[in-house]
């Protein structure tokens, strides 16, 4: 049932006084973010009729995908567009390069602003094409999925996928804005929102104890149905993640704990064309009984009640041994050791070196899990 006293839960502090200050002045929230390669303004509660105040139509190019141009092309009349195909499977260099042939022939140049207007997909792509396009021009997001506001449009990875392999190829470079439009996920179909809220629940798990129980209070219609509840959600995860990368930029430190879920979700999710979001909620509960297997992590069930609740499966049918190997492949490898995400405790988590041999057990039995839910 909705609460409404726990819907004005204070979120996290700066997240509250943003909001406070906002209702306070009756104007569209912003938040600044420094960083060591660049500066990011976030603008909450805006939209898209606002794009024309933060680029010059006249030498902007705004990059989307053809699914989310059919709902959005009036409201994009008089601006240059370039058109991707949607879906993960076209997130690769070739349209890298027809996007790069695109530019060229259009005659944009370095005082050019690219615009990635979509998902995880879009912003992913427009971010490294403006990366290596002349070295480098500015960009920004105008991120139109649940996923794309709270985790992939910030932080400044940018990258594509090679092969069956998860952003192989790319480049850490911030955009220099943000726009947040809520009104654009009317037309989000609710697979997409389910998918979102698998990042929130990782925030949540590596970050934020408090928003894990808020979360376990509500359910994601309550977050659909109120937009408050909704955009102070949104709020606290960008703050969270934005934070994190403002402290460990090239993910040294602490930025490893983003990778929360992701080590066995990006070895499972190409191979069986999972949703990204279905990816992680699977890997979050593996890294989760590695974490008891490892820290003596007792909260696994929570997890798992968690991430059901919210539409998310917490099991798969997976090849353990094709899953083992292409861990064997990832970026976050260093010789024979994986650098893992764990959790000591909901709302705290660890980084470390891990070997196959600590890690292949559990693998195989969540892999049997998976089996044996079908």
């Amino acid at each position: 049932m909705f609460s409404k006293k726990a819907s004005l839960r204070p979120v996290i502090k700066a997240a509250a006084a943003l909001y406070a200050e906002r209702y306070k002045k009756k104007k569209p929230l912003k938040k600044t973010i420094k960083y060591s390669s660049g500066t990011t303004v976030f603008h909450f509660d805006s939209s898209l009729d606002q794009l024309d105040k933060l680029a010059d139509k006249n030498a902007a190019f705004i990059i989307t995908d053809d699914n989310l141009y059919h709902y959005y092309q009036k409201k994009l009349k008089g601006w240059k567009v370039l058109l991707i195909k949607a879906g993960e499977a076209y997130k690769n260099m070739d349209a890298v390069q027809q996007l790069i042939g695109q530019l060229i022939e259009a005659g944009a140049d370095r005082k050019s602003t690219i615009i990635g207007m979509g998902g995880g997909v879009v912003t992913d792509i427009a971010g490294f094409v403006a990366s290596i396009y002349l070295r480098g021009v500015d960009f920004g997001f105008i991120p139109t999925s649940v996923l794309a506001m709270v985790d992939a449009s910030i932080g400044g990875k940018n990258g594509v996928d090679v092969g069956i392999f998860k952003n192989m190829a790319g480049i850490i470079r911030q955009p220099r804005f943000l726009l947040y439009d809520y009104s654009l996920l009317k037309t989000l179909p609710n697979e997409e929102w389910v998918g979102g809220f698998a990042e929130i629940i990782k925030h949540a798990c590596i970050k934020d104890a408090a928003m894990f129980k808020l979360l376990e209070q509500h359910s994601l219609k309550d977050f659909k149905k109120t937009p408050d509840l909704l955009s102070q959600l949104i709020a606290r995860n960008v703050l969270i993640k934005a934070k994190v990368v403002q402290l460990d930029e090239t993910e040294q430190g602490d930025r490893k704990l983003l990778n929360y879920g992701h080590t066995l979700g990006h070895a499972i999710e190409n191979t069986y064309q999972l949703p990204h979001g279905s990816a992680v909620s699977i890997g979050m509960v593996v890294a989760a009984y590695l974490s008891k297997a490892v820290l003596d992590f007792n909260q696994s069930e929570r997890i798992i009640k968690l991430v059901q609740a919210y539409g998310l499966p917490a099991y798969y049918d997976y090849d353990p041994q094709d899953a083992l190997a292409k861990m064997r492949s990832d970026k976050k490898r260093v010789k024979d050791q994986i650098h893992f995400v764990l959790l000591e405790k909901i709302g705290k988590a660890v980084h470390q070196p891990l070997t196959m041999e600590q890690i292949a057990p559990v693998v195989e039995l969540m892999g049997a899990k998976g089996q044996s839910n079908k």
